[in-house]
């Protein structure tokens, strides 16, 4: 044996079992590793349209607060909750791993429900806790209530991404309030809202203080265009929030973060996020318009967020043409009940009109 296979050979001896075995997130990033100047990216669910802030804070010799109050304040503000409901993390990613932290002890499991945000299973996978997957009702992608109800035993946290990633559906209100109730003291909610600025009205941030086990995850990441920024935030009940603060990083949010992300929250910015969201969804409109006139679709699923999932004929020969022609949209071949199908982020009017284009020519 070489001295590089016995040196990698004694580092795997050390490394935890779990950890070798991984198989991590695959963000869009690390799956399009080539150059991407001059394409058109419509595989993350980036916002298409550059938010432009400058960092007026440059004193970066201080540790920052480990909760910021004018943060918190600017977020208690735009969402309408108290302080004491907020945890600010980085990035809604953060607050799914330090909730697992937080909960799960080695016998206990969590439960999430295919097709949908791949990072419960990798967070899981990473701190060793056993999870159950129960798949959605195919088609409609409603959450199996009843099977879920029969599956409760030794289940922690159960987390729903709300609207879903990657099928874009919302998920039926009176199913989870009807979870809540079934499993209070047993069992932590948690809902995703990562894309809720794009359906407002159902969030369930107005049951925080009805349900001590519920927890909502957001983030500025999608209708506020700034996924780089990487800010998110927990919100709960207080005597949560307070538990949380134990296990979460000393300085989470640093100075030139804090300091967008409160520019970001302010009146007039807050107005032209929402003028963003309203392009956004109007451009969703225009493009399933044409896409359900070409035929190489075979079906677009009901979205009510800033992406759309298409189910094509041949998604491989899709994938490709698209891939030929510098637009890049994201592969959900490998989902079980998705085959076939590619989630496209809305972009900009000129970026869905050349992705019509191309599949106008491929029809």
């Amino acid at each position: 044996m070489n001295q590089q296979k016995q040196k990698i050979k004694n580092i795997n001896q050390i490394v935890k079992k779990n950890i070798l075995n991984l198989i991590p997130y695959q963000s869009a990033r690390l799956l399009y590793k080539n150059n991407i100047n001059n394409k058109i990216l419509l595989n993350a669910n980036e916002s298409p349209i550059i938010s432009l802030f400058s960092i007026n804070n440059r004193i970066l010799n201080r540790y920052p607060e480990q909760q910021p109050k004018k943060l918190l304040n600017a977020y208690s503000k735009y969402i309408n909750l108290n302080n004491e409901n907020i945890l600010i993390t980085r990035g809604a990613d953060e607050g799914i791993d330090i909730i697992m932290r937080t909960f799960c002890e080695e016998h206990d499991k969590i439960l999430f429900c295919p097709p949908t945000y791949d990072m419960y299973r990798v967070t899981a996978n990473i701190l060793n806790i056993k999870y159950l997957i129960i798949f959605s009702i195919k088609d409609n992608w409603k959450i199996n209530f009843n099977k879920i109800k029969k599956n409760l035993k030794n289940i922690k946290i159960i987390y729903f991404c709300n609207p879903n990633n990657p099928t874009g559906n919302i998920l039926n209100q009176n199913d989870i309030i009807k979870l809540l109730e079934l499993t209070k003291n047993k069992t932590i909610i948690v809902i995703d809202e990562a894309y809720i600025e794009f359906c407002i009205d159902q969030t369930m941030i107005y049951f925080i203080n009805k349900y001590e086990n519920l927890i909502i995850l957001r983030t500025l990441s999608k209708a506020f265009g700034l996924a780089g920024l990487r800010c998110g935030f927990i919100l709960t009940n207080k005597y949560i929030i307070n538990i949380l603060l134990k296990v979460i990083a000393p300085y989470p949010i640093s100075i030139p973060v804090l300091d967008v992300a409160i520019q970001a929250l302010n009146k007039q910015n807050l107005i032209i996020m929402n003028n963003n969201v309203k392009t956004i969804i109007n451009n969703k409109k225009w493009l399933i318009d044409k896409l359900n006139n070409c035929n190489c679709v075979k079906k677009i699923f009901t979205s009510t967020t800033n992406f759309i999932l298409v189910k094509f004929n041949n998604s491989n020969n899709i994938l490709n043409s698209l891939n030929k022609n510098n637009i890049i949209v994201r592969n959900q071949n490998h989902e079980k009940t998705l085959n076939n199908c590619l989630r496209i982020t809305i972009g900009t009017f000129d970026e869905c009109k050349k992705l019509y284009f191309i599949l106008q020519k491929i029809s």
